[in-house]
């Protein structure tokens, strides 16, 4: 499944020729991450533990796993059939699936909290709004949504060469003013300045669904 957009193809396409080198550059991926690490227990201390959550555009999983272990029932989906497979080998407890976030195959109102790990950043700007309003139709009412991006930093939305698939910085403002016109409310947001290995600052917005 690819989804709506013809972006999509092109994004799945690039992910699984890497899939392996790409599952091992991030396997550790939060280890040297406090900041990080701590957004991801915000939105999990905001999200009922009861209810289900999405991680889309998981990847490898390594960011699902981190939400099962602070006591969420998540489960993960990708464009990637190659990830996915990578995902559901290291990780064979938890469920993984092949999909597209802009068209789930989930019931509205159904998913408690959703996270997009830096997975909207391949969606072209004019895109971006379907993918928004897609995961306020399966977050219940109250429901928690974290994003995570690279931040442009005060400048305009900006394309760049992300070493897999073309990619997209945001400004936080304008990707909050986004989330709000498709339904979520904010409830708070970190910047964090990039490592010395990193090229962008990081963005991350955790929202409730009105």
């Amino acid at each position: 499944m690819t989804g709506l957009f013809p972006s999509l193809r092109a994004t799945a396409d690039a992910y699984d020729a890497v899939a392996i080198r790409y599952a091992e550059l991030v396997r550790d991926g939060l280890d040297n991450l406090p900041l990080d690490r701590a957004t991801l227990a915000a939105f999990a201390e905001y999200t009922p533990t009861a209810g289900p959550v999405a991680e889309l555009g998981c990847g490898p999983g390594y960011v699902a796993a981190h939400l099962h272990e602070l006591g969420l029932d998540v489960f993960g989906v990708d464009l990637s059939p190659a990830l996915i497979e990578l995902a559901r080998k290291r990780y064979p407890l938890l469920r993984f699936e092949v999909g597209s976030m802009d068209a789930l195959e989930v019931a509205d109102g159904t998913l408690h909290g959703i996270v997009s790990w830096y997975s909207i950043i391949h969606a072209p700007p004019r895109e971006l709004p379907s993918y928004l309003t897609e995961f306020r139709r399966v977050l219940v009412r109250g429901g928690t949504l974290l994003l995570a991006f690279f931040e442009s930093e005060g400048g305009p939305v900006e394309a760049f060469d992300h070493k897999v698939v073309t990619a997209y910085r945001w400004p936080i403002d304008d990707l909050a003013d986004l989330a709000g016109e498709a339904g979520f409310e904010e409830i708070g947001r970190v910047l964090r300045q990039p490592l010395a290995e990193e090229r962008y600052r990081r963005g991350h917005l955790l929202l409730r669904a009105r």
